[in-house]
């Protein structure tokens, strides 16, 4: 592989990593194993992804980006709350990922899980083992992780037929119209920013219903109880946006409003019901959200 291009106005000033993927076909996971590994050049020079690009700079890339290797074990702290031989319930924390991934080689959920048990690492994807649905980083909660290959196909299955219950509690700005309703709207790519995702016409189907359990004392913030009926990247995330209700705390979504509250995601998952993948046994759990976001209603003036 050899591409090679000069800036143009529009990337000036914007990171290698970034700029490359958006003028090739690579992701930046790719680009940035392949910066790592010596492969890009900038006027002749090996240069970081935090490089920022200046107009008329040559960019050259060769090579092939490497595929990471599988992630291994590390001992981090697990939070179970439902465990057999087939199957696990995990309380994940806030600022935790799930898989490793670009800027995340490593100290994620999946490190975790193969340290408390090494055969997780022949179950679903090798990337990802275990994993059969995301929270996000910044969203604490439970989650269901797979331990053997019957249980990975049941729950995936389970997934794609909407007949995992999934519960969320979150607190967003405003109030909302109607005490419950049901959000839709596609999801996809955001044109504009592709980090991030957006209601958009050529979307894929997506459903959020939620219920309004309590408002705040004027009426800045709401404590929502949400359903997800799809599982779409930031759905609940978007869905709120879209309707000009954002997560308190929300950094890409427009839930920052200064203050000392909101400075981190208020987005929770707080149950979980399915069929168990091998006995067909409902399995059930709750879990509270963290103490510091009862903290944030009091401080938004919740009763």
């Amino acid at each position: 592989m050899f591409e090679a291009f000069i800036v143009p106005d529009g990337l000036d000033g914007v990171r290698v990593d970034r700029a490359i993927s958006t003028l090739t076909a690579l992701s930046r996971a790719d680009v940035q194993r392949m910066l790592t590994s010596g492969l890009i050049e900038v006027d002749g020079r090996s240069v970081t992804k935090s490089t920022k690009l200046g107009v008329g700079q040559r960019v050259t890339v060769t090579g092939t980006p490497a595929e990471p290797g599988p992630p291994g074990p590390q001992p981090i702290d697990l939070d179970i709350r439902y465990e057999d031989d087939d199957v696990l319930i995990v309380h994940k924390p806030f600022g935790l990922v799930v898989h490793p991934g670009a800027g995340h080689v490593d100290g994620t959920l999946v490190n975790a899980l193969l340290a408390f048990d090494p055969a997780i690492a022949d179950v679903g994807q090798p990337a990802r083992p275990g994993i059969v649905h995301r929270l996000d980083r910044d969203t604490s909660g439970l989650m269901m992780v797979a331990r053997s290959h019957e249980a990975y196909d049941g729950l995936v299955k389970q997934l794609k037929a909407r007949r995992v219950t999934r519960g969320y509690r979150s607190l967003v700005w405003g109030v909302l119209a109607e005490a419950r309703g049901v959000i839709e709207g596609p999801i996809g790519r955001d044109r504009a920013r592709r980090t991030r995702m957006a209601v958009v016409q050529d979307g894929r189907p997506a459903r959020t219903h939620y219920r309004v359990d309590a408002t705040s004392l004027g009426g800045g913030a709401s404590e929502l109880a949400l359903r997800l009926e799809t599982g779409r990247t930031h759905q609940i995330r978007v869905h709120l946006a879209s309707i000009g209700h954002p997560v308190v705390g929300d950094p890409v979504y427009g839930g920052r409003r200064g203050g000392d509250v909101g400075d981190r995601l208020r987005l929770h998952s707080e149950f979980l019901s399915f069929a168990h993948p091998v006995t067909g046994e409902t399995v059930e759990r709750f879990a509270d959200p963290p103490l510091d976001f009862a903290a944030d209603k009091e401080a938004l003036g919740f009763a």
